[in-house]
């Protein structure tokens, strides 16, 4: 798997965001640093998306940043040539997959059905958004449709908030979840940053408690006795 995915599934949250304007781009990337999650999915819903990828990937180079509903070729240019390092879009399409695999960078495209599975695996993907997630059925339907794919992984999105998130995380084949929940429009709208970060930092929290990191080698091995001679 990639570095780039390797490091979202690492952070277990992916921030979806709908940044209402260029000027909350590094207030919001402070408020995602302050709560200890370090990426973001920048989707382009609004005309803002572009340049809030360019300043935060300028200025906050520690972030990694994302590109979310990318509908076409041209916004997977606009989005990397802003700094993206992902891409994310809600649905599969075959021109979009092919593209992005060309330009080398990782592309997670929506799939919800058994079909689209097919047509992921075809195009030689392990790892897609499963969209719109809690419209769809859920985690309970996450786990049916996973099972007969075994070589996916999957980054549920749609209608995912802290309540849920233990559903998801629990399920081995999720490498990562996706959602607003943890910057909603209403906080960007408001600019409580503040309270951004203490959303964060409780999702991040909880994640951890229900994945923690797995040990690692030099802190699980205990030293060899000694033998005196």
């Amino acid at each position: 798997m990639q570095p780039v995915l390797q490091q979202l599934g690492q952070q277990l949250l992916v921030p979806v965001i709908e940044i209402p304007s260029e000027d909350a781009a590094l207030p919001l990337a402070d408020a995602l640093l302050a709560g200890g999650l370090p990426c973001a999915e920048i989707t382009f819903r609004t005309g803002a998306a572009a340049v809030a990828l360019q300043r935060i990937g300028d200025q906050r180079p520690e972030m990694l940043l994302g590109a979310g509903t990318v509908l076409t070729v041209e916004q997977v240019d606009l989005a990397l040539e802003a700094g993206a390092r992902f891409i994310v879009s809600p649905g599969f399409d075959a021109t979009i997959v092919a593209y992005c695999q060309s330009r080398g960078v990782p592309v997670l495209p929506g799939v919800i059905t058994p079909t689209e599975l097919l047509m992921a695996r075809a195009a030689g993907l392990e790892l897609v958004k499963f969209f719109p997630a809690q419209a769809a059925g859920g985690a309970g339907y996450l786990k049916a449709i996973g099972a007969p794919f075994r070589s996916f992984s999957f980054i549920p999105t749609g209608g995912i908030d802290a309540a849920l998130l233990p559903a998801y995380l629990a399920l081995p084949q999720v490498h990562a979840v996706g959602g607003s929940w943890m910057a909603p429009a209403s906080l960007l709208k408001d600019g409580d940053f503040d309270g951004i970060t203490s959303r964060v930092r409780e999702a991040v929290q909880l994640a951890r408690r229900l994945r923690p990191a797995p040990a690692t080698k030099a802190s699980t091995s205990r030293a060899e006795p000694q033998v005196m001679t």
